[in-house]
């Protein structure tokens, strides 16, 4: 079972319908409402927005469902209980709304930007600001007050609250930022004070302060990174003090003895958590098939969806304040309040748990950031290797600093001088790169083999692509580049690109693309052809193609598909004798010969890829890149000969 639900057992016990031990209290209360808005704060502050964007249509058609199908149910089903329309009505908003209780489950597991995370997440504000509107209607109408002047109110305050919250505290952070000069507690409280006025001023327009609280999390979320000291303060201080304190006051409501107190009573509970379960059921399953999600991710959005906690408890108290529902529903309400919470963060932990695993499994995963790793040895092209990750980060449209490297290899006790030497060389790596204002972030490494720390580097930061500098010198008889590539080469899957670049980048004219045979059969074919497309577009050059022993049309046909819209002259060569007598002796300095290349044991693998690097860095005018795209993992090169 998932840590989560240990409070709210906790609550049962301990509370004043337990042992009484603890009273819930105005303390625990507030506590508890903190702990919520906490809960709703951090799910804004993590949502992707850009996958939001993207799929904004879905949410808003699951959080129509997700309210619609539980709403109506709920109605049906307080007119058979006789509890008269407006009563109904209050009883289909209590079953319509939900509280993301798994969703620090899911955030642990690292799949917050899953498009069906996102699905979820969105459909809740919308879910959650429906109900809050149904009962501020039910609310007005049981005391006579459903005038036109309520409904003007009630439009243009929500209205105005949700524009001044999205519109005017970016502006706000934004400025606030710029002169805080990075003083942690002063920012923390900053960021405090935007999601407790946030949930005040929501409360004085007529709304929960959950959607307050929600609405805070989107308008700082592009002002506070996710892995900054900023955000692990927020986390910390919710997930370790006031969460906790909200789901025991949930468990302090808890009553066992209403279960066993009246068969009706029971019959009256199970009738109610059973329609719940179902509307939500229904709603998650018909937005799954509509959409083409996996059962996983289905199963991820209903437990995401089923927790019945917030807006659940506020719509009750209100009906039971108001007379409009008696304490037989306000214990039935208790329980599914109860089961969903146990029920909700299960399955958002367990399909969370497999989701991440099979985006493991999955390769490069559509959310994964794209992360540039430039090991540096040699000071002399330094400057050349990054002008490279310049064009190349562009290339991938990524927002991620370029990581350049440093791997000592030395015995970790007495590499103390080397490391100071290896961080100079990494300054002036920040200086250069200010220049062309990019963000670079640093890193060096201690080890006893230079390419073991390229490797470890590789996947500590979760690098998407290496760029690593070749001098052409070749060692006895080392494979094809010397140990230090060949080894990182045959342990990782990354994007890997060798160069030897020896004339500055924008006076090349023209890029010879060789493609050995089946290449075009590689699962990172279309996405190398577009990276190179991008360079070729950045450098003004043309792009000519000379394909090994296959069908041109192929080749033809996937170039273009593939965006940007580069033209690549396919040309065909029958053999590799051709190849170098034809067209490798008349390579000029203007020209830059990219070789899409396959690791050893990968589809297109072929001896003669190991020694073309040799060759072409024979070529004393040559510019030349060896390209080897994403594998699905890492290659297995038993069983692979020459």
């Amino acid at each position: 079972m998932p840590a989560i639900i240990g409070p709210i057992v906790a609550g049962i016990i301990v509370g004043p319908n337990g042992l009484g031990i603890l009273a819930r209290d105005s303390t625990i209360e507030l506590l508890g409402t903190v702990g919520l808005l906490f809960i709703m704060f951090i799910a804004g502050l993590e949502l992707d927005f850009d996958g939001f964007k993207k799929y904004r249509n879905r949410s808003i058609v699951f959080g129509l469902l997700s309210f619609g199908l539980p709403f109506i149910l709920g109605i049906i089903v307080g007119l058979w209980l006789d509890l008269g329309v407006l009563p109904a009505i209050l009883f289909g908003t209590i079953l319509s709304s939900h509280t993301l209780l798994g969703f620090p489950a899911v955030s642990r597991r690292g799949v917050t930007k899953n498009k069906a995370v996102t699905t979820a997440i969105g459909g809740t504000l919308l879910t959650d600001s429906l109900a809050m509107l149904v009962l501020a209607v039910v609310t007005g109408a049981s005391q006579g007050n459903l005038t036109f002047g309520f409904w003007m109110y009630l439009i243009i305050s929500t209205a105005l609250f949700a524009a001044g919250i999205l519109i005017i505290t970016p502006y706000l952070t934004k400025w606030f930022f710029k002169h805080s000069k990075n003083e942690g507690a002063l920012e923390f409280n900053f960021v405090m004070a935007v999601l407790f006025v946030a949930g005040a001023i929501s409360l004085f327009v007529g709304l929960e302060p959950i959607i307050g609280a929600f609405l805070a999390g989107l308008a700082l979320n592009r002002y506070i990174y996710d892995h900054g000291p900023l955000m692990n303060r927020i986390r910390f201080t919710g997930n370790a003090l006031f969460i906790p304190f909200f789901l025991l006051s949930v468990g302090m409501l808890m009553d066992l003895r209403v279960l066993i107190s009246s068969p009706d009573a029971l019959m009256v509970t199970a009738l109610i958590l059973i329609i719940g379960i179902i509307g939500k059921m229904i709603a998650t399953w018909i937005t799954g098939k509509v959409y083409g999600y996996s059962k996983v991710e289905s199963r991820l959005i209903f437990g995401l969806s089923i927790s019945q906690a917030a807006a659940t408890l506020a719509a009750t108290l209100v009906g039971f304040r108001l007379g409009l529902i008696d304490q037989q529903i306000v214990n039935a309400v208790i329980v599914i309040i109860l089961v969903t919470c146990i029920m909700g963060p299960y399955f958002s932990e367990k399909y969370a748990g497999k989701l991440a695993i099979l985006q493991e499994k999955g390769g490069q995963d559509e959310t994964l950031h794209e992360r540039i790793l430039i090991p540096l040895a040699n000071p002399n092209t330094m400057e050349s290797l990054m002008d490279f990750g310049f064009v190349l980060k562009k290339a991938l449209k990524t927002d991620e600093p370029l990581y350049p490297l440093t791997v000592v290899q030395k015995d970790l006790k007495q590499a103390g001088d080397e490391v100071t030497q290896a961080e100079r060389m990494l300054e002036h790596a920040i200086m250069y790169a200010s220049g062309a204002e990019v963000p670079v972030k640093l890193l060096t490494r201690v080890d006893q083999n230079v390419g073991w720390g390229i490797e470890r580097a590789s996947t500590e930061e979760r690098i998407t692509t290496i760029i690593a500098g070749w001098d052409g010198v070749i060692e006895g008889d080392t494979k094809t580049y010397g140990k230090v590539i060949d080894n990182f080469l045959e342990h990782t899957y990354q994007r890997s690109l060798i160069t030897n670049i020896r004339q500055p980048l924008n006076t090349m004219e023209r890029i010879i693309l060789i493609l050995p045979n089946n290449v075009v059969y590689k699962p990172g074919f279309e996405d190398a052809i577009a990276i190179i497309k991008d360079i070729s577009s950045q450098l003004s050059t043309t792009i000519k193609g000379l394909v090994l022993r296959d069908d041109l049309d192929i080749y033809e046909k996937v170039s273009g598909r593939v965006r940007p819209n580069i033209k690549i002259g396919f040309h065909s060569k029958e053999s590799w004798d051709s190849l170098y007598e034809n067209n490798l002796t008349d390579i000029k300095s203007t020209d830059l010969v990219i070789l899409l290349s396959a690791r050893r044991g990968t589809v297109a693998w072929n001896p003669e890829l190991e020694a073309l690097p040799k060759k072409l860095a024979t070529l004393n005018r040559g510019n030349f890149i060896v390209f080897y795209p994403t594998e699905m993992k890492e290659t297995d090169i038993r069983g692979s000969r020459e």
